[in-house]
């Protein structure tokens, strides 16, 4: 047995044992696209190949043993609309969850994922992307985590009235004081804070601001690719006190410098063809197909990825690194990690590399299991103490 494959066998073995937590995948959404989740049409107990990134059998061969399902709404939704339409996609988690409960189960707190585990079952969490939907209400972030939402990402793609966005322009200049406010109640609650997607300055003042440990649900490392979805090393460098944990993204765009402009150059084509740059439905990936055909795409690698995650253990440390992989959010994929069986071939790489089993082990389950459980443990003691906060934007931020 030549040594690749030797190690694509070992990194099998070790997901066998220590499954894959992945921070964020999109399928929700790509079922709202695509179905409008009508799930006889679109039954991901059969391999969806060519349709979607994620199914239960590449999710088995993927070695995924927990996943955080986005329930995503795009920042263009606003106001009654976007909480609306995410109180949907929690909907469509748990269609699925009751249509395959042989593979997937839902899970809200850490033990559930260890119970999951020894199950042999796929622990299901969710997590709401973007501040927007909430529209500026706690109680509605109160609501959203009794109907099991783990995590939210602050910002989408555009600022919203209390936060800004790393890829709009600066608006309130980080988090404003109903931004600390919200924060502070989900650290009070238990959900988790995730700074995917948010400005550094976003990152900066909740990391300031909260008490229990954040998570970066897909965002790599930002010297190594220069975009403002990555992760600054000053952030990184900060995780080890706040105990959170940052999870590498495997969207080319954010990864390989040389796909940014490529995608800047397919995004300008999906807007010339009257389609969102994030439109996933066949007509989006028909379009998309036919741009790559004409212009070949700077192809991202598993072993880009790990150089990611090479410098962002050196940065934060091993323990507080994960995988989010981002499929079925994005059109393009890196080789090797075609979909939600690519795992073994990003953990094989890492062997390769000379990362210990233990460290692995850390990379793929135990950091993500842990993050959820500290949150779960601060919320313990902030809620013996603080009751819900009834602030409102207007009272804090005098808009």
């Amino acid at each position: 047995m030549d040594l690749a494959v030797d190690n694509l066998a070992e990194a099998r073995s070790l997901l066998a044992d220590h499954p894959v937590v992945d921070g964020h995948n999109d399928l929700p959404w790509a079922l709202r696209a695509q179905v409008r989740y009508d799930l006889d049409r679109l039954d991901i107990a059969a391999d969806q190949t060519g349709r979607l990134h994620t199914d239960i059998p590449r999710l088995r061969a993927g070695g995924v043993g927990a996943q955080f399902w986005s329930v995503f709404v795009r920042s263009d939704y606003t106001g009654d609309e976007a909480v609306s339409a995410t109180l949907e996609q929690i909907d469509v988690v748990g269609q699925l969850l009751a249509r395959y409960p042989g593979d997937l189960v839902r899970a809200l707190t850490a033990d559930d994922m260890e119970a999951a585990r020894a199950d042999g079952r796929i622990a299901s969490l969710m997590g709401a992307e973007g501040g927007h939907s909430i529209n500026n209400s706690l109680a509605t972030l109160r609501a959203l985590y009794a109907l099991g939402v783990r995590y939210m990402t602050l910002t989408h793609n555009d600022n919203n009235d209390w936060a800004d966005s790393a890829t709009d322009q600066p608006r309130v200049g980080g988090l404003s004081a109903f931004g600390r406010e919200v924060v502070r109640e989900m650290n009070r609650i238990g959900m988790l804070v995730d700074l995917s997607h948010v400005a550094a300055t976003t990152m900066r003042d909740a990391l300031d601001t909260s008490v229990a440990p954040v998570v970066f649900s897909h965002s790599s490392a930002r010297a190594v690719c220069d975009h403002p979805r990555n992760v600054p090393d000053d952030i990184l460098e900060r995780l080890p006190a706040n105990g959170g944990v940052a999870m590498a993204t495997f969207v080319p765009k954010f990864i390989l410098p040389a796909a940014v402009a490529w995608t800047a150059a397919a995004d300008e084509n999906m807007k010339a063809h009257g389609l969102h740059p994030l439109d996933t439905t066949e007509a989006g990936m028909k379009v998309q197909r036919a741009f790559a055909a004409a212009n070949p795409q700077p192809m991202a690698t598993a072993s880009t990825v790990a150089d990611h995650l090479d410098h962002m253990r050196e940065a934060a440390g091993v323990d507080h690194i994960g995988i989010g992989g981002d499929f079925d959010g994005t059109a393009f994929t890196p080789a090797g990690l075609d979909d939600v069986a690519g795992y073994p071939n990003l953990v094989a790489e890492l062997l390769r590399r000379g990362w210990s089993k233990p460290d692995l082990a850390k990379l793929t389950w135990q950091n993500a299991v842990r993050v959820l459980r500290d949150a779960e443990s601060v919320a313990r003691d902030l809620g013996s103490v603080h009751g819900p906060s009834n602030a409102t934007l207007e009272s804090l931020d005098a808009v």
